[in-house]
């Protein structure tokens, strides 16, 4: 009955400012155009590409912005600006040949406020602007590029205008995946000239909709690119007029603008009550699925517990977290199923075999075998450790955050029922990423996304040269052989030898087990049922340029 009065309730609230609007309607000189509109808790920071360093900025600047190649929504690279490449026999140069119909997007930056033409130039200018630390955040993905003498100390060409070359100083096999990120994309110089810092909120790009307003904190707005170069075949991208981005930080307020029509798309587990909406199979509730489609699928993320095993750090050397049967036996000590199920609303994947999520070629929980949840297991650890029965086992600290209490409670209670006692400490989540990348914790809940559509995004947060605080291995993880496949897997060109050395180390690692993997994660949206051509795709872009809204009917 509760539920009932609060879906009365909720109806009557949304449907009062449609009434209210409705005499509009009619008089709307913009009745024939279509508006697709979503909301971004997070806010946007940024319009550059050069800072394209979270979700939310990454969805507008790929609304904005092209690159020379581009993701599909199974994660193979396809052409863009470049409509054919060539990689050398031995990996180091690859040269990308350009379409000649691309255009920037008209603006006063340019003579005649007339958008030119793309040319090979374009993407010196825009690589080289990524060295500079002031501007882009992505200078470590530039480590492989060959700036030496031997290229005249230039990593990248020109030779005309629709040859563009890129030198690297050693193969990297995941290279055409990290050029599909968004810091890659092509910008024109007259409009960093013109705008100078002033460009993250003056966007000139190339990509199917272009910059209109930007009233920081409360929308953005885009409008068609009307001489966008890609077709469907026959017409012209993209279908929509425009695009509206709020910036709403209540989930709750959020989510009755999404009922009463104002958005189109609500994304993510965290941007609506996952509890009211669906039920515990994961499924819409009825009420929601007459008005709502859901879409579910793969995400490229991995959350997990690290631990940190270095033996040189103080933490770890007094920690019972250093012996590798306690850390196995933290992995068999709870059910990753029932936490998926019951406090995720089964939004994801528990996580039973290795690091590398669902989504990525290497993934196979029949090859790669993970943990499941055996007490039978963890008592024979225990002994193995020389803690029977869990006596004498000293108390371990379990840092987290608000977001995932109630999972980490969850483990905590299934640990104990298995004589392994686990505080939780709750911290900011600014503290806690400061901490983990010091090593000041010895144990601690993280997820990884990948930046881009490779095993090696992921592996390479055990390679033991990317030590944090420098680089991403958070855990100091080291081991000789998995460093070997490593380097060996980033240079193989061979996608199915590559795929099985990617499986090799990712069982490596589970049988060392410096992370206890929780669940892959998975994209989750709420779509009205009048969008159609919004796909999703392992890597969670926005991809609004296939979009059709289709009209409701009139309202009297």
């Amino acid at each position: 009955m509760n539920t009932l009065i609060r879906h009365i309730r909720l109806c009557f609230i949304c449907l009062l400012p449609l009434m209210l609007s409705t005499c509009k309607q009619h008089t709307n000189d913009d009745d024939n155009r279509t508006y697709f509109s979503y909301n971004e808790m997070a806010g946007i920071s940024s319009l550059d590409p050069a800072t394209a360093n979270n979700l939310e900025n990454i969805w507008a600047v790929n609304q904005l912005f092209n690159g020379l190649v581009q993701m599909d929504d199974s994660l193979n690279v396809k052409p863009c600006i470049a409509k054919k490449w060539f990689v050398s026999d031995d990996g180091l140069v690859y040269t990308f040949y350009l379409r000649n119909d691309v255009f920037f997007h008209d603006n006063k930056a340019f003579e005649g406020e007339k958008g030119r033409k793309v040319i090979a130039r374009d993407f010196v200018f825009s690589f080289n602007r990524l060295y500079d630390a002031k501007v882009s955040s992505a200078m470590s993905l530039l480590t492989n590029i060959d700036r030496t003498e031997k290229t005249n100390y230039k990593g990248f060409a020109a030779p005309n205008d629709t040859t563009f070359v890129i030198y690297l100083k050693e193969p990297f096999s995941a290279f055409l995946s990290v050029l599909t990120m968004k810091y890659f994309s092509v910008i024109p110089f007259e409009a960093v000239d013109f705008y100078g810092p002033d460009f993250r909120r003056n966007p000139v790009g190339t990509g199917p909709f272009k910059y209109k307003i930007w009233e920081e904190g409360t929308k953005l707005v885009l409008t068609k690119n009307e001489n966008y170069f890609e077709y469907d075949g026959q017409n012209r991208l993209p279908y929509l007029d425009a695009v509206s981005i709020s910036f709403v930080k209540d989930r709750e307020t959020a989510f009755m603008e999404l009922l009463n029509g104002k958005y189109d798309m609500l994304s993510g587990a965290d941007a609506f009550n996952i509890n009211e909406v669906l039920d515990k199979n994961g499924d819409l509730k009825s009420f929601y699925s007459e008005k709502f489609n859901m879409q579910k699928s793969t995400f490229l993320k991995t959350d997990y517990l690290g631990i940190l095993v270095d033996p040189n750090i103080e933490i770890v050397a007094k920690s019972p977290l250093r012996i590798k049967a306690i850390r196995k036996a933290i992995n068999h000590g709870f059910d990753r199923i029932k936490m998926v199920k019951y406090f995720r609303n089964n939004i994801g994947i528990p996580a039973t075999a290795g690091f590398i999520p669902s989504g990525l070629p290497s993934y196979d929980e029949k090859v790669v075998k993970g943990y499941i949840y055996d007490p039978e297991k963890v008592r024979q650890l225990l002994i193995e450790a020389g803690y029977p029965g869990g006596k004498d086992l000293p108390e371990i600290t379990l840092h987290t955050t608000d977001n995932y209490l109630e999972q980490t409670e969850f483990i905590q209670s299934q640990l104990a029922e298995n004589n392994i006692k686990v505080k939780i400490s709750v911290d900011k989540p600014t503290v806690l990423r400061q901490a983990v990348a010091s090593c000041e914790y010895n144990f601690f809940k993280k997820s990884w996304v990948g930046d881009y559509a490779d095993e090696e995004n992921f592996m390479s947060l055990f390679y033991s040269k990317n030590f944090a605080p420098v680089g991403s291995n958070y855990t100091h993880y080291k081991n000789p052989d998995f460093d070997h496949l490593f380097e060996k897997a980033i240079r193989e060109q061979n996608a199915d030898v590559k795929k099985v050395l990617y499986q090799q180390m990712d069982q490596m690692l589970i049988d060392d087990s410096p992370v206890v993997p929780l669940y892959y994660d998975q994209v989750i949206r709420l779509v009205h049922k009048n969008i159609q051509g919004l796909t999703t795709n392992p890597m969670n872009l926005l991809n609004l340029k296939m979009v059709k809204k289709l009209k409701e009917k009139s309202k009297s």
